[in-house]
């Protein structure tokens, strides 16, 4: 028995399959969606989004958006949505280094609240490419 998942950004859609079960970042905790789970709405928070599908399972980096869970569909509708196999660890690391730099440093309040945004968003990207990574070296 399998459920439909649709992600989608403002730019386009980034996945859509029958899946085993989708486990997101939700505002109070990861939340596990499986067929036929009661209807919900929900707010996402920046995380890592893990889909299963058979023994196959995929990660994506998710900063963050709306959950919508009905009877035999999941929509999720993500500021940004970036799979594994699609993440540039070298940029991420560089993004990482530059975020760290400017916490460091002098920071308004808002300035603060973006460069710690722009961290967790960098330390997501890094850690969902790291499984996709080793789950290579495993093959």
């Amino acid at each position: 028995m399998t459920i439909r998942l649709d992600i989608v950004t403002a730019e386009h859609l980034v996945f859509s399959d029958d899946v085993d079960i989708v486990v997101a970042p939700g505002i109070d905790g990861e939340l596990a969606i499986l067929p036929h789970h009661a209807p919900l709405m929900t707010m996402l928070q920046p995380g890592e989004l893990r889909v299963r599908k058979g023994g196959e399972e995929t990660f994506m980096a998710i900063t963050g958006g709306f959950l919508e869970v009905r009877p035999d569909r999941v929509t999720i509708l993500a500021d940004a949505a970036e799979r594994a196999e699609d993440i540039d660890a070298a940029r991420a690391e560089e993004a990482k280094r530059r975020a760290e730099a400017r916490l460091s440093g002098k920071l308004t309040d808002a300035d603060m609240v973006r460069a710690e945004a722009a961290l967790r968003r960098s330390l997501i990207r890094l850690r969902v490419a790291e499984k996709r990574r080793r789950r290579r070296a495993e093959l």
